[in-house]
């Protein structure tokens, strides 16, 4: 049986440049799917909230949604690191470390945190009390708003500095690796090459120690696909003509066939 993978493997993986694989899962059945895998690491991530509810953004999604989500991929025990995402208003407030352990209570191996400099005092506080913290700079979706709506960032020169003050200070603050989402690919060269930890990229190049995905878009099932995602096959339509076939032998009178039922 192969050994579960920790923080520990992100960062050795790091040294020995091998690049890091994760995805999201929000559910059983998909996690345990990925736990016969390779895949390094699962997100749980607020993107749930579109792919999975079929809300607008990731604001309207709390800590029971995202406990409820953890906890059926906790259920299918796989050896990956399970990353939860803290959702929107978990951590901006003094509630960030009591939510922050209902994660590692419920069976998060290490949680996840939109934002850079400005809450390098929430990573400390939480990696103090013991429980493994990701950042996430760049496109921050929860920040959609002030950022004014879903871009690139860094193409101006104080941004692409932010951004490495952003990463500077998380890494000081103790997260154990950094996604960085939809920066320019140059910029994220930069960064990776200045931290000592890993860097996960979603849509910002292929100089990061790892990639990212939303599971939905790797699998062709999204109803918006973004630039940077790769559908590696288009199980919508495979789905699509399983009900369809279903509907038809209904109709038909072909199933259920003998093999489908018993009599007595």
């Amino acid at each position: 049986m192969l050994e579960k993978i920790t923080v520990k493997s992100f960062l050795k993986k790091k040294e020995r440049k091998e690049k890091i694989t994760m995805l999201t899962a929000y559910d059983y059945p998909t996690a345990k799917i990925i736990s016969l895998t390779e895949l390094d690491g699962i997100l749980v991530g607020d993107s749930l909230a579109m792919v999975v509810l079929g809300l607008e953004n990731t604001l309207k999604v709390g800590m029971k949604e995202m406990l409820h989500h953890l906890d059926a991929v906790v259920r299918a025990k796989p050896r990956q690191l399970i990353v939860a995402d803290m959702p929107f208003l978990s951590y901006e407030t003094g509630d960030a470390l009591k939510n922050a352990g209902l994660f590692a209570k419920h069976g998060a191996d290490a949680v996840k945190l939109e934002g850079g400099e400005e809450f390098s005092d929430v990573v400390k506080k939480i990696v103090r009390a013991g429980i493994p913290v990701m950042g996430h700079i760049g496109l921050t979706p929860q920040r959609f708003l002030r950022l004014g709506g879903y871009r690139t960032i860094g193409k101006t020169e104080s941004e692409e500095e932010q951004l490495l003050r952003d990463a500077k200070a998380l890494e000081e603050a103790g997260v154990f690796s950094v996604v960085i989402e939809n920066v320019y690919s140059s910029i994220a060269k930069r960064i990776t090459e200045s931290l000592s930890i890993p860097t996960i990229c979603i849509g910002a190049g292929p100089y990061c120690d790892g990639q990212i995905l939303v599971i939905h878009d790797l699998l062709g099932l999204s109803d918006f696909k973004p630039y940077f995602a790769k559908a590696y096959i288009d199980l919508k339509e495979i789905i699509s003509k399983a009900i369809s076939e279903y509907v038809r032998e209904v109709k038909e009178g072909k199933f259920p066939s003998k093999e489908y039922y018993k009599e007595k």
